[in-house]
């Protein structure tokens, strides 16, 4: 089956979403345009993992261009979007692998998502040649956005993973899994 590339660039919006109560939500990222919309699924742990990495890339863009690249500092308060999905919600695939990239000709993050690789091929070669191959390999959403668009996309991602998680008894921060240093509580860990 021929390869489905949903592209966007420069989208109306690009969001981290969730549909369900905290422990059994489904994640979800889209993109929007003009009235096209493209839903795709992955695990919480890949929002935050997109999400960190997301800064990681623009702070590093950022430090190497010396300061002038267009990437705020932090998200611009403005620009946040805290609206739920667009709907109508339809999957168009599970996402597998994920890649980010800055451009700096363009002053652009480029997100791209893969879709979850269902069959497995006995033959390594007819597997590597199947990614070689842009028409046959997996579905992609790809996304073009800027530096204060990608911003404040990893604050919604990474607000939305903490939404589900117990705030501390002291200073009401989400309780992280791995532990929790509470700054009032005087070293205080959890």
């Amino acid at each position: 089956m021929p390869r489905q590339v949903y592209f966007y660039d420069q989208p109306e919006r690009f969001v981290a979403g969730t549909v369900g109560q905290p422990g059994q939500r489904a994640f979800y990222l889209q993109a929007s345009t003009r009235g096209r919309i493209t839903s795709v699924l992955l695990e919480k742990a890949q929002v935050m993992a997109l999400a960190e990495r997301v800064d990681q890339v623009l702070d590093e863009a950022l430090r190497r261009s010396g300061g002038s690249a267009s990437i705020p500092a932090i998200a611009p308060a403005d620009l946040i979007d805290t609206a739920p999905l667009d709907l109508p919600l339809e999957q168009e695939f599970r996402v597998g692998t994920m890649a980010l990239a800055w451009d700096s000709v363009e002053e652009c993050l480029v997100v791209e998502a893969q879709a979850i690789v269902e069959e497995e091929s006995e033959d390594e070669e007819a597997d590597e040649r199947l990614f070689e191959d842009e028409e046959n390999g997996p579905d992609m959403l790809r996304v073009r956005i800027s530096g204060a668009m990608a911003r404040v996309f990893a604050k919604r991602a990474l607000d939305l993973v903490a939404a589900g998680r117990k705030p501390c008894p002291f200073c009401n921060l989400p309780l992280d899994p791995e532990g929790h240093l509470c700054p009032r509580a005087n070293g205080y860990r959890r």
